[in-house]
């Protein structure tokens, strides 16, 4: 509506500067992933370092001529800076630059929007650039008379720019009614999954980590995935049975990157509320990354951010082909717990110590064991078959079975409950046969 796109294979000069008042800049080889991703040509990358932002171009007046020649050398239609330009900023460089001039931002918006598949990504996309570009609006009327007084002096240029904001905001709150249902039919679908008591497992991690292709790997759903920056946007649920946990909701969500625009978080609100509402997150890292640790950190920023901290995590080390001779194993914490799983999604190499991981970190939230049913407890041994928690059965010695049981806690507490009784009344078998008193 109010923004056009580069085309594929768009001439691109970067630029991109070492601040010392920045606590931490960005990552030049990192920028130029994005511009490839968005499908710009980068024919020159200029770098410099300053104490501090210039307020009129951002970068100084020797790196502006230097810029300026490299533009019209190259016969680049497009300047991109790997940081966050103001309005006036980006207005006093292309007066100066004759040529469009895209900031960070705009660059990862631009991406999202050339991914988006689905209904709500489309309308989660417009809402982030209509926001961005809603400061920027008055760029595109530059060229017209201002409203002055007197003679002559009275232009249509101000009178436009005021439709063009009403219509702007109109749109924003047009999406924003349109994200507000889905995020109502998604708490609905999530409220429901709650009372089937379907665990929910999400995919998280930067982007790039490897997510799409694990998730393929594990669900074999097709997910379009790529060796690029940000290859999947619209959110893809899948369900996997898991052994002894049964049906698990399994989440592919949008990757994350460093300083990701606070709109796209906004935007994305419905759809990283899956991530914030899930029993378990796996947090998929690019184990060959030069940037692992600072990478693992931005995504505890963001998930920070949503309201998942306290969700727990499993850490995927993933990419282990490209090491040699590196095997797959899973790692454990001092309380004997799955804390990292090291595999490789595009070979398959320790995708059952990942299986194994999820089965055992979301049976913290299961009651599984053998335990003693008495012959009065028919109804109950009934109930626990209806619900297919009875795993196995043998005879006891007083008439009653021993059964082993594997169920979530709320059915177990649910079906006591009915029958009035507690866990303190049910015996549990423990080693050999030996009874003892059930936690």
């Amino acid at each position: 509506m109010f923004f056009e796109r580069p085309e594929s294979g768009e001439l691109a000069v970067l630029v991109h500067l070492d601040l010392h008042s920045e606590h931490e800049p960005e990552d030049p080889r990192e920028f130029e992933e994005l511009v490839l991703s968005a499908g710009g040509d980068p024919v020159v990358f200029l770098t410099g370092h300053r104490s501090a932002p210039d307020p009129k171009f951002f970068i100084g007046t020797g790196k502006l001529q230097e810029l300026a020649g490299a533009v019209e050398r190259e016969g680049a239609g497009l300047v991109i800076f790997n940081h966050n330009l103001s309005p006036s900023q980006e207005r006093n460089l292309e007066k100066e630059l004759c040529c469009r001039v895209l900031d960070r931002t705009g660059l990862i918006l631009d991406i999202f929007a050339q991914r988006a598949r689905t209904y709500e990504g489309k309308l989660q996309v417009e809402l982030a650039q209509l926001e961005h570009m809603s400061t920027r609006l008055v760029r595109g009327w530059t060229h017209l008379e201002r409203q002055k007084g007197g003679i002559g002096l009275r232009g249509p240029g101000e009178t436009q720019l005021e439709t063009d904001r009403r219509l702007l905001r109109a749109r924003i709150k047009s999406i924003q009614k349109r994200l507000e249902r889905v995020r109502r039919q998604r708490h609905q679908g999530r409220r429901s999954r709650k009372r089937a008591e379907v665990p929910a497992v999400s995919l998280v991690g930067y982007t790039n980590a490897g997510k799409s292709t694990l998730f393929n790997r594990l669900t074999e759903a097709g997910v379009y995935a790529a060796d690029k920056l940000f290859a999947t946007l619209d959110p893809t649920m899948r369900r996997i049975k898991l052994p002894e946990i049964g049906p698990v909701i399994l989440a592919d969500t949008v990757g994350f990157i460093s300083h990701l625009p606070h709109k796209l978080v906004e935007a994305f609100g419905a759809t990283l509320e899956e991530a914030a509402s899930a029993s378990l997150l796996i947090h998929v890292v690019d184990a060959a990354s030069e940037e692992r640790q600072r990478n693992m950190l931005r995504v505890q920023e963001v998930l920070e951010e949503i309201g998942a901290r306290e969700i727990q995590v499993l850490l995927v080390y993933n990419k282990i082909d490209l090491f040699d001779h590196m095997p797959p194993r899973l790692d454990r914490d001092a309380r004997g717990r799955p804390c990292a799983v090291w595999l490789s999604a595009e070979t398959s190499d320790g995708i059952d110590l990942l299986n194994r991981a999820m089965t055992e970190l979301l049976s913290g939230e299961m009651v599984q064991g053998k335990f003693l049913l008495e012959p009065g407890h028919g109804r109950l041994r009934a109930r626990l078959y209806q619900l297919g928690a009875i795993v196995s059965e043998s005879p006891a010695a007083d008439g009653g079975a021993i059964a082993e049981l594997s169920l979530a806690v709320s059915d177990f507490q649910r079906l006591l409950k009915a029958e009035g009784m507690t866990a303190d009344q049910l015996t549990e078998i423990v080693d050999h046969g030996d009874l003892a008193a059930s936690a």
